[in-house]
């Protein structure tokens, strides 16, 4: 049996994630399961994947065969050009980069490499290193646009603790089916995760879920389309696909969220949903760091593609 003392650099991180960075080579799947059995314990109780662990607390994990840890793998070419391209911004403390569409943020779920695995990778192999390098926060596989990527601890958890307090403003741009109402402003709607599919997330409007908001507003106007700009004030998993979802326009391209019978664009092959922009602060700093993302081409072409709205 291991206890690890949770110390600053690892302060306010899911338990799940910190126990990935401690586990190395053992199934994400494994480490969920021993955390539901209540083998993973932190200050001698049970605890849930989501929970926080704080500098201080005693984390208790119990022994865990750990697989022999694969060598990096080197990024493509075509990889590393996209990736070093798509850097928005960067100092030496963060990086913004428009994750491009298609990669995933991090390896796993039989994938060996993601984005971070690749950067981490690119910064080691250039003069400065890469001592430390992790996401602030993630996108889903199919999403385009701003992602923040912390290069020391002390980022990484003033980060976090704005995106707790509601300080970090994401804007998204999302493509819905329909014609989205101008009076349709906010869209209030508690949602619940639940694991189907050999572990596959859906997300469902639920009263028994968390409290989840998002603001909506109209940027354009297509033939059986919509452009709207959606602002989530809460940071729930896939919130504006189901949000949109639920408001009866879906996602051009959200296959998991759009019924057959509802899919106008049953040809478009991406998901119309893209992070345009990213507002924070730094510690010790009074600057406001506003990051845009331009939108990925494939949805710009479709967009471009789309005859607008008659009357």
């Amino acid at each position: 049996m291991e206890f690890i003392d949770v110390d600053v650099a690892a302060d306010n991180q899911r338990v799940d994630n910190f126990l990935m960075s401690r586990l190395k080579g053992v199934p994400k799947s494994r480490i969920y399961r021993l955390i539901r059995k209540g083998e993973v314990r932190i200050n001698k109780k049970r605890t849930k994947p989501e929970s926080r662990v704080h500098t201080g607390d005693i984390v208790r994990i119990p022994p865990v065969r750990v697989a022999e840890t694969l060598p990096p793998v080197r990024p493509g070419e075509t990889l590393i050009r996209l990736l070093e391209n798509s850097v928005l911004f960067e100092d030496e403390n963060l990086i913004v980069i428009n994750k491009p569409q298609g990669i995933a943020v991090h390896g796993g779920s039989g994938l060996r490499t993601g984005l971070i695995e690749s950067m981490r990778w690119m910064l080691n192999e250039s003069e400065s290193g890469a001592d430390f390098l992790e996401l602030v926060h993630r996108l889903d596989r199919e999403t385009s646009g701003c992602l923040l990527i912390a290069k020391n601890s002390i980022i990484l958890k003033h980060l976090h603790n704005e995106l707790k307090a509601k300080n970090v403003r994401k804007t998204y741009h999302a493509l819905v089916h329909g014609n989205w109402p101008d009076e349709l402003v906010r869209v209030n709607a508690p949602l619940q995760k639940n694991e189907v599919r050999a572990g596959e997330r859906v997300v469902t409007v639920s009263t028994e879920g968390k409290s989840s908001i998002t603001d909506f507003r109209v940027l354009r106007r297509f033939k059986n389309a919509t452009l709207v700009e959606a602002s989530p004030l809460t940071g729930r998993t896939h919130q504006i696909r189901v949000h949109c979802q639920y408001a009866g326009h879906p996602i051009i391209g959200d296959k998991k969220y759009t019924t057959t019978s509802r899919d106008q664009f049953p040809g478009v092959k991406i998901l119309c949903l893209h992070a345009a922009a990213i507002s924070f602060t730094l510690p010790e700093s009074e600057t406001l760091f506003s990051i845009t993302a331009p939108t990925n081409p494939a949805m710009l072409h479709l967009i471009d593609s789309l005859p607008p709205k008659s009357g």
